[in-house]
């Protein structure tokens, strides 16, 4: 597929089809976030695979946001290292737009779950906490998000962008 296409097929997929995802497709996804750029080239962000349908539930508690995780047939739980660079938040958040734009690449759909509340601390704790323990996240680990994936159930079709759209400008604000 063209980058184009794939970026215009980037949609929240939150129903997915009952069909293993193969490892080869699995494996490029995670190529993809291990080559995500980050500042200073630090290595500020890890990535935890989730096959286990068990887990993939007891996941889905994490955040009222996330049911779609009682369909996905893994995640990617992306964790950042404040301890590594203080662009922790920014690199993990690029490694998670790759791992979106892979999947897509593969035919998988993918939704978006953010654990780290960053205007919420005690939500954030409580987010981050569930997932920590369930999955033997060390304490100086930060836990970003959770990207589901799977085959779409159903796609609601590519994006366009707006003709006249309010959100770019040229030379000055």
């Amino acid at each position: 597929m063209e980058f184009k296409d794939i970026i215009r097929n980037r949609r929240e997929i939150t129903h997915y089809q009952d069909k293993d995802i193969p490892h080869d497709a699995m494996k490029e996804v995670l190529d993809a976030a291990v080559l995500a750029p980050a500042g200073n080239s630090l290595p500020s962000r890890e990535f935890i695979v989730v096959q286990n349908r068990d887990m993939l539930d007891h996941l889905e508690g994490a955040s009222p946001f996330i049911p779609w995780l009682k369909e996905a047939k893994a995640a990617v739980v992306v964790t950042g290292r404040p301890d590594v660079s203080k662009y922790w938040l920014q690199d993990a958040s690029i490694a998670c737009s790759f791992i979106w734009l892979a999947a897509v690449d593969h035919g998988l759909g993918s939704a978006f779950g953010a654990i780290y509340h960053s205007q919420d601390e005690e939500e954030s704790a409580k987010r981050e906490g569930h997932v920590r323990q369930a999955l033997s996240i060390p304490e100086d680990r930060r836990v970003v998000a959770i990207l589901g994936l799977g085959y779409p159930a159903s796609h609601p079709g590519k994006k366009t962008p707006p003709e006249n759209s309010e959100l770019v400008h040229y030379g000055t604000f």
